[in-house]
């Protein structure tokens, strides 16, 4: 306490331990303490605080004097870094260093890389169980490359650079200015000559005063030392100098009345909402007090600056009330952090068997892992160990889920091989010429791709462009064939469509083997014609009403008949590659076959009842009706088998 202690120090040399005024003040005062009575407890508590909060700024207002842009650093807002996200950071970091002075966001920079590496950290030990996890038998060493740590490691060099070069320009400095503040010392220890001439005195004074004003900042380590000597030496001159009253008395007053406006201003800041600001403020006061304002008359400078250190005091003991309420709020986020562990950790004990059901898992840990960084702060002393525990439970998670991954890799590697076959099938297949009987191979070729489930994921790129390139090679050419060919269906068709006028005026000569021969060979020709477009099919239909008149007055039996008008037909469907409707033609055929012999069944089980009656006789013409009925059923039977049969063989040709 500068004004306390300085007014009982006597003119002998000054001490330079950087202790002056305490260790003056209880040489002088020796011989009183042995009288006095201890100081009770809570007198000597309040002391202890008062010089607490004095101390505290003492040491903020040494570092800022030593470098005069830590000043400005308190008119940067800290916002609470921990919450925010990596490229948020990078940006962050970026924005400070490159528009603020270095050594004014010195703390938000460290800050900022703490909260960025922990993350990193975080997330590349997930990467690599991940790769782990995958490549369990490999031998590489695991590399990932993160170009938002690229960014990051950028700003924060250049932020080094940065500081380097403040140092090294800001140490030479240091060390003259400290060699010119005492060099202004010694020279006020030379002032107090009572030989020399008092207005030549004063204007030395006043010169000596002038240049520490603008002698520049010192080593912080040395600021009270330097500062105590000076303000020691500046209080001897006016106390034991035999200045002119008046002009002394002059000084005193103004300087007593520049300290009374600090104190009205202090008292003003205990009312501030702001207290951060409102300490900040005190701070620079104390500065002022301190660097810039003079002593005061010795009968005021015991109360004057009682009074100021008991108001920082109170301002002190709001600002602790203040970081209570914060440490409040830090663990009101650690018991928020500590359920989101607890929740990770039961989530990695939650067995599931499906890849969409881990989705669902993984998707609840991400959001869990977002809502632990978007908590603030916990109290210091436990924030590495609740980080620990934070990331022991998600790789407890991890390793959980990699197991069942591991699992299925296995069903992985069978799923890629059973793909490398397709694609080597599909690349087989791609140059044929033979389009008809290709195309069906290949289109279940990609059908069957479909039924295939996932490959390890680093191979699945590559082999889905392998196969798609052979399929889409092999489909634009079929598709490049098939423009060739229109011309030539258009071609049929008009040869068809002219044929089909010709047809309409044959008459049947009335012999049934001519004119038998001559339908078979109407049918001929058509085929011959070729085939004709998708959408000119519906010539294909008038030709076959045409036949179907001719085979109507042909003497034919409805078997020949029939079975003639199937096999022109199917051979068309056939002709045309027509597959889906051939399939339904087939499993049309099979289902008259069923309800053909289901009627036969029926119909047998009715002769029996009638036989077995005792007027079986006068039943004779019903069951023989029903036998007629069966004969035709059998018949029938037998035409859809030699159908069925008809379209079984065209598929095996």
């Amino acid at each position: 306490m500068l004004e306390e202690t300085n007014d009982n120090l006597s003119g002998s040399e000054v001490r330079t331990d950087g202790n002056l005024a305490t260790d003056i003040q209880e040489n002088s005062n020796s011989e009183t303490a042995k009288n006095e009575t201890a100081t009770d407890t809570e007198e000597a508590n309040s002391l202890s605080k008062r010089q607490q909060a004095l101390n505290e700024i003492e040491a903020s207002n040494a570092e800022e004097h030593e470098d005069e842009t830590l000043k400005a650093r308190h008119e940067i807002p800290m916002p609470d870094y921990e919450t925010f996200s990596m490229e948020v950071l990078v940006d962050e970091l970026q924005k400070l260093v490159t528009n603020e002075k270095v050594m004014s966001i010195r703390d938000h920079v460290e800050e900022i890389k703490k909260a960025f590496l922990s993350k990193y950290n975080h997330f590349i030990e997930e990467k690599k169980e991940e790769f782990q996890a995958e490549n369990p038998e490999s031998t590489e060493e695991f590399e990932y490359h993160f170009p938002l740590k690229t960014k990051f490691d950028q700003f924060y060099t250049l932020y080094k650079d940065n500081k380097h070069t403040h140092f090294k320009s800001l140490e030479n400095n240091l060390k003259n200015n400290l060699a010119t503040r005492l060099a202004i010392v010694e020279e006020l220890k030379e002032l107090i000559n009572p030989n020399e001439n008092i207005k030549d005195t004063l204007k030395s004074f006043n010169e000596l005063r002038e240049r520490w004003k603008n002698a520049g900042p010192i080593p912080k380590d040395k600021y009270n030392h330097v500062w105590n000597n000076y303000h020691f030496h500046i209080e001897n001159f006016y106390d034991y100098l035999h200045l002119d009253r008046e002009a002394r008395d002059l000084d005193f007053k103004h300087n007593l009345e520049l300290k009374q406006k600090i104190i009205s201003r202090v008292e003003e800041l205990l009312q501030e909402q702001d207290i951060n600001k409102a300490f900040r403020e005190l701070q620079d006061l104390h500065r002022i007090w301190k660097e810039d304002i003079g002593p005061v008359s010795r009968e005021h400078r015991d109360e004057i600056w009682n009074q100021f250190s008991d108001l920082t005091k109170k301002m002190h003991d709001k600002r602790e009330v203040l970081f209570e309420k914060i440490r409040g709020t830090e663990q009101e986020n650690l018991e928020k952090k500590n359920s989101i562990i607890a929740q990770i950790e039961e989530l990695g004990t939650i067995k599931v068997n499906a890849h969409s059901q881990w989705l669902v898992q993984i998707e609840k840990v991400e959001a869990l892992r977002n809502a632990f960084f978007s908590t603030g702060k916990v109290p210091s002393e436990v924030n590495e160990a609740t980080w620990a525990a934070f990331k022991t439970a998600v790789r407890n998670f991890n390793s959980f889920k990699n197991s069942f991954y591991k699992d299925i890799k296995k069903e992985q590697n069978e799923n890629l091989n059973k793909k490398n076959a397709l694609v080597a099938k599909a690349n087989e297949l791609k140059e044929s010429e033979d389009f008809s009987a290709t195309t069906p191979i290949m289109k279940q070729i990609q059908e069957d791709w479909k039924k295939i489930g996932h490959v390890p994921r680093k191979y699945s790129d590559k082999v889905w462009t392998e196969f798609k390139e052979a399929c889409n090679h092999y489909f634009n050419r079929l598709k490049e064939q098939r423009n060739e060919h229109n011309a030539e269906e258009m071609e049929a068709f008009d040869k068809k469509k002219e044929y089909l006028e010709t047809i309409k005026e044959f008459q049947l000569a009335g012999d049934h083997k001519t004119d038998l021969d001559a339908i078979k060979q109407h049918i001929e020709n058509w085929k011959n014609l070729g085939r004709v477009p998708y959408t000119r099919r519906h010539i294909e239909g008038k030709f076959n009403k045409i036949l179907d008149a001719l085979f109507d007055k042909l003497s034919l039996s409805k078997k020949d008949s029939d079975m003639m008008r199937f096999t022109n037909k199917i051979e068309n469907l056939s002709e045309n590659n027509d597959n889906r409707k051939l399939e339904n033609e087939k499993i049309f055929i099979i289902r008259k076959i069923e309800e053909v012999q289901n009627e036969i069944f029926q119909l047998e089980n009715n002769i029996q009842f009638f036989t077995n009656t005792k007027n079986a006789k006068k039943e004779n013409s019903i069951v023989l009706e029903v036998r007629k009925n069966i004969a035709i059923h059998k018949e029938s039977l037998e035409t859809w088998k030699e159908k069925l049969k008809q379209l079984r063989n065209l598929n095996q040709e």
